[in-house]
């Protein structure tokens, strides 16, 4: 066999060769002896659940973003929870947020006996439209509900519109929560998430930029008596003061192995953002210029922390290339393939005029490419390659 003959076989082997969609043993590859060790170190001292790297964490965590408290917990889904109930949140109150998101952030507002009003997206950012939010609060109005807060979702890594989100807000007496599942890391205008609202919520689901090794999550807030009653609810209800139990909580408590890791990784979490910035760019100079296919886009002022790379096929090409990519090898999600308000158990609940346009139209169109901080050059321009061959052959 020839040179010439391996270096081909080596080329058809390695476009063959499945991609990971998220690639976590590279991560893990890079810091797994500061990851045992951590490990070793919570084995070591017993305090399985709420142990000394809880308070190191919050710490890191705040440290971090810039925001005074950091209170860790369970879940993402338990973080926004907490905030709801630490609102007082029930029946007969509505609270805005998108259908174009994952489940979680209307259901905890369901799950209290609230009211979800579902409003639209802009186009290009996939977060909350702020254009719709007085009919959002109409809506809500025309139910017979109380509006009284404003869900916004930082989609795919890329933080909302603050600034108009914060000042309709303010203009109409309701509170702002930031469901930061996806988009702890980002920055708005020189102000990085975990820094916006009355509290923000965050996941370390393992997918997410910043990840565990299970379930966790943390809550973001600079407000003082926020955190007494947070401390609280995560607690079951329990007081921090005497032995009673003044309000009802619940088990939100993280687990000391998941804060040991985070700790480790938050150390590297930078790096990869910049990396997971390059890697994007790299994707969009690749796809310049290709037909039915529209690329992110991140406003000035703004630092996306790339949760999802995600496109928009038009011309109901969509599902015609998933298939085409399968074929390659290259991983596709879609994220999402139908609205929030458009599943059973939310169909019933208020939205902007009736109906979500652009949240109907995108659920058609978005496909999402594998995106992590490890992605190297080779598989870039594979997957570059793939997608553009596959759009060339619809």
């Amino acid at each position: 066999m020839t040179m010439t003959d391996v270096n081909a076989r080596e080329r058809t082997e390695s476009v063959a060769k499945p991609l990971a969609f998220i690639d976590l043993a590279a991560q893990q590859e890079r810091i797994r002896p500061q990851v045992e060790q951590a490990v070793l170190r919570v084995l070591d001292h017993g305090k399985y659940i709420m142990g000394p790297e809880i308070t190191q964490l919050e710490e890191d965590l705040a440290r971090f973003c810039g925001a005074k408290h950091s209170i860790a917990c369970g879940s993402g889904t338990d973080a926004l929870l907490m905030l709801l109930m630490a609102k007082g949140i029930g029946p007969g109150d509505a609270v805005i947020c998108p259908s174009f998101t994952f489940t979680a952030t209307a259901e905890m507002v369901a799950l209290l006996g609230a009211s979800p009003v579902f409003i639209d997206i802009e186009e290009e950012s996939f977060n909350l439209d702020p254009a719709q939010l007085p009919a959002a609060v109409e809506a809500a109005k025309a139910a017979g509900l109380t509006p009284k807060g404003i869900i916004a979702v930082d989609l795919f890594g890329l933080p909302a519109d603050y600034d108009a989100i914060e000042a309709f807000a303010e203009e109409n007496g309701l509170w702002v929560l930031d469901d930061a599942a996806q988009g702890f890391g980002g920055t708005y205008k020189g102000r990085k998430v975990g820094t916006f609202g009355y509290g923000t919520a965050t996941s370390f689901f393992p997918a997410k930029p910043l990840g565990g090794y299970g379930d966790s999550g943390a809550i973001f807030t600079d407000d003082e008596a926020l955190v007494e009653t947070l401390h609280s609810i995560r607690n079951h209800g329990a007081s921090t003061k005497s032995f009673d139990n003044p309000i009802v909580g619940l088990n939100g408590r993280m687990d000391s192995m998941q804060a040991g890791i985070l700790i480790e990784k938050l150390k590297i979490f930078p790096d990869e953002i910049e990396a997971r910035d390059r890697i994007a760019a790299t994707y969009n100079a690749g796809f310049e210029g290709l037909s039915d296919v529209v690329t992110p886009v991140v406003p000035d002022g703004l630092q996306s922390v790339w949760a999802q790379y995600t496109l928009k096929i038009k011309s109901g090409l969509r599902d015609s290339l998933v298939a085409a990519l399968k074929d390659m090898n290259v991983p596709t999600a879609i994220h999402y393939l139908k609205g929030i308000h458009l599943r059973t158990t939310y169909a019933d609940y208020p939205r902007t005029g009736g109906a979500l346009p652009v949240t109907d139209r995108l659920c058609g169109e978005v496909v999402s490419l594998p995106m992590h901080p490890y992605l190297s050059d080779e598989d870039q321009a594979r997957i570059i390659d793939a997608v553009r061959s596959a759009m060339a052959s619809l």
